[in-house]
């Protein structure tokens, strides 16, 4: 029998469900160091709630992924937007730290859902390269709610205390699952018979021996790795090694994050017509080259914090060429199992970046040297995946 035509979702509905996950993720930071007296702890324990988090997101969308291909991609999107609702209110009546950092770990499970199947939805309704397109407007989105969710969640909490920071980001999923329930129709016509634990894995496994799943997967996670270590030492670069003021290294922040989005603007106006590889190449080689010429002007002595912001700008510049565009490779190589593909690389993207940024806090000294080095790395390491990935099958 013929199947319906699929109603497209808006860009608006798309941006939401994939911008939940990060918002709830920024908005509560720089209430962290207050909460620690709120809750008359330690600040160890409430970065306790960050740290669950970023396991929330990775164990999330390990699952979401593979159960949108075999039951379709709303239900399972609705079920998470349920949990992370469920999660907020929780953490909004927590009376201890333990409970906030429970619901934390519920809100994270329920907003990595969207960033999963977000990146599902579109390349059900669009090809290769239209992917690439739609993905560069969405992930540019994505990039805004958090740092508008990160200003907001700082002013909620000097005014009001955390429970407003909890509050907010309860009614913005309450209205995402409104939005959602309205305008959010079915996009997977071509579901899996059936899925089970070991069907999961095989799936997982099958993808993981294709080269070019490879490629994109380890690219992407590599380049996100690369920003998480930038954000992980900038702070302590700017405030730190440099003595400028946080909201002084806040306006440098901007600068970096508005080179991530003019990026993506960019590759969403020419990558149908370049071509998703070509784009990431493109990326890649840009970030790597803005790399190599930080770590030559710190060796030569010709550096300052001028210089490390305006560099790690432009190799945010070259990941918003190769991200939105790796991202539709990895949905592209198999889309019969496109949740699976979305899912396993955002797994390995969150969890790769977790990790460097974990070490670049422990490594950060008197010296920028740790974020540079470890941020060329990383970028060499992209550029490479990227060239391993390209000598596979053409999709």
């Amino acid at each position: 029998m013929r199947q319906p035509p699929v109603r497209r979702p808006s860009l608006l509905v798309l941006v939401m469900i994939s911008s939940i996950g990060p918002l709830a993720l920024q908005v509560l930071v720089p209430a962290m160091p207050g909460l620690a007296s709120d809750f008359h702890t330690d600040f160890s324990v409430t970065q306790m709630s960050l740290s669950v988090y970023l396991v929330g997101m990775v164990a999330g969308q390990l699952v979401y992924g593979p159960l949108s291909d075999r039951f379709g991609r709303r239900p399972v999107l609705m079920a998470g937007l349920v949990v992370y609702v469920g999660g907020s209110l929780f953490c909004l009546v927590a009376w201890d730290i333990v409970p906030l950092i429970i619901g934390r770990a519920f809100q994270a499970l329920g907003g990595s859902a969207g960033i999963v199947l977000a990146r599902a939805i579109i390349r059900d309704i669009h090809d290769r390269e239209g992917s690439a397109q739609m993905l560069a407007y969405v992930t540019a989105g994505m990039i805004l709610a958090p740092m508008i969710g990160a200003i907001a969640g700082g002013y909620l909490y000097e005014w009001y205390g955390w429970q407003s920071v909890m509050l907010l980001v309860l009614v913005i999923g309450v209205l995402v699952t409104g939005a959602c329930i309205v305008a959010l129709s079915e996009t997977n016509t071509r579901r899996a018979s059936r899925t089970s634990f070991p069907d999961m894995v095989r799936d997982c496994a099958r993808l993981l021996r294709k080269r070019r799943f490879q490629g994109y997967a380890l690219q992407v996670a590599f380049t996100t790795a690369t920003f998480f270590t930038f954000l992980g030492g900038a702070s302590a670069v700017a405030v730190v090694i440099y003595g400028r003021s946080p909201s002084e290294y806040a306006l440098w922040f901007v600068l970096v994050s508005g080179s991530y989005m003019t990026g993506n603007f960019i590759s969403g106006r020419i990558s149908r017509r370049v071509g998703i590889d070509r784009m990431i190449t493109i990326g890649t080689v840009a970030s790597s080259t803005a790399a190599l010429v930080m770590m030559a002007l710190f060796v030569s002595g010709w550096f300052g914090l001028v210089h490390f912001f305006v560099l790690a700008g432009m190799m945010s510049l070259g990941n918003g060429f190769s991200m939105p565009n790796g991202f539709a490779g990895i949905v592209s190589v198999d889309p019969g199992r496109a949740g699976t593909a979305s899912g396993l690389s955002g797994a390995l993207q969150m969890g790769l970046g977790a990790i460097a940024m974990t070490v670049v806090g422990h490594t950060m000294a008197e010296s920028p040297m740790p974020v540079i080095v470890i941020m060329l790395v990383l970028a060499l390491l992209a550029l490479i995946a990227h060239l391993h990935g390209t000598r596979g099958d053409v999709p």
